[in-house]
């Protein structure tokens, strides 16, 4: 696929989900917008990588969780031109059964995935418009689909992330744009293989092992395509047969 010309802004990209697609998006000619908060030093790096192997890249560190933050941000990126494919994969967890829940741990899984989705994509998205082409994927979970104890935060915001893009795809549809949602199960990462061993994942997943950022990324990376422009609205689930 080429992005020759397009910008590509992909959030949470100090992880090990927006690192694989955002290498995918490059190599296909995309400028991409690698965004961190916590972790500049690794979008750094990134960026380092993309440009030795001949891409273009560039850093954008700032807190999905301001307000203030976010509008800065978002002024400075478009001072360049639209973004065309937007990439929300930012999100957190902080797990705890909901009887044991503090509220700080509910407001700030929700803020991240679900109010940070807003702040990024609420003032990118009419210059998107104007181009009369844009490619918008949210990642979910499949914990947004099934549910997972001690996960309730996590889950509620990644099931209203399905849900607004269900209805965003609505109201950019005639304008070029698509909006979708990948949601990962299981997939390989340090964070997924300190929770699971591969005793549990042969439990839980009918392939029998986990996914890698790869494939995701080539989810992505085939949503954010011109083939997939009749493709809008969909919550597509990539787990090896979980649900």
């Amino acid at each position: 696929m080429s992005w020759n010309g397009k910008r590509a802004l992909i959030t949470g990209a100090s992880g090990a989900l927006g690192q694989a697609i955002a290498r995918r998006l490059a190599q296909g000619g995309a400028t991409v917008l690698l965004h961190a908060n916590s972790r500049p030093e690794s979008v750094q790096a990134l960026a380092d990588e993309i440009t030795a192997a001949g891409g273009r890249a560039e850093c954008h560190v700032f807190d999905l969780r301001s307000d203030e933050a976010c509008a800065q941000a978002c002024e400075k990126i478009l001072a360049d031109g639209p973004v065309q494919i937007l990439v929300n994969n930012a999100g957190v967890h902080d797990d705890a059964v909901l009887p044991g829940m503090r509220a700080e741990q509910w407001h700030k899984v929700i803020d991240v995935s679900l109010n940070g989705f807003f702040r990024v994509t609420q003032p990118l998205l009419l210059p998107m418009l104007r181009t009369r082409w844009g490619r918008i994927i949210n990642v979910s979970s499949v914990a947004s689909l099934t549910g997972n104890r001690g996960q309730v935060n996590y889950s509620a915001a990644k099931g209203a992330l399905n849900s607004a893009t269900k209805s965003l795809s609505l109201e950019v549809a005639a304008r070029g744009v698509t909006v979708n949602a990948i949601a990962p199960g299981i997939i390989a990462s340090p964070m997924a293989d300190a929770a699971f061993d591969k005793a549990l994942i042969d439990q839980l997943v009918p392939s029998k092992r986990a996914g890698t950022a790869e494939e995701v990324a080539a989810l992505a990376a085939f949503l954010a395509g011109a083939e997939a422009g009749y493709i809008t609205g969909q919550v597509i689930s990539i787990n090896g047969g979980m649900i």
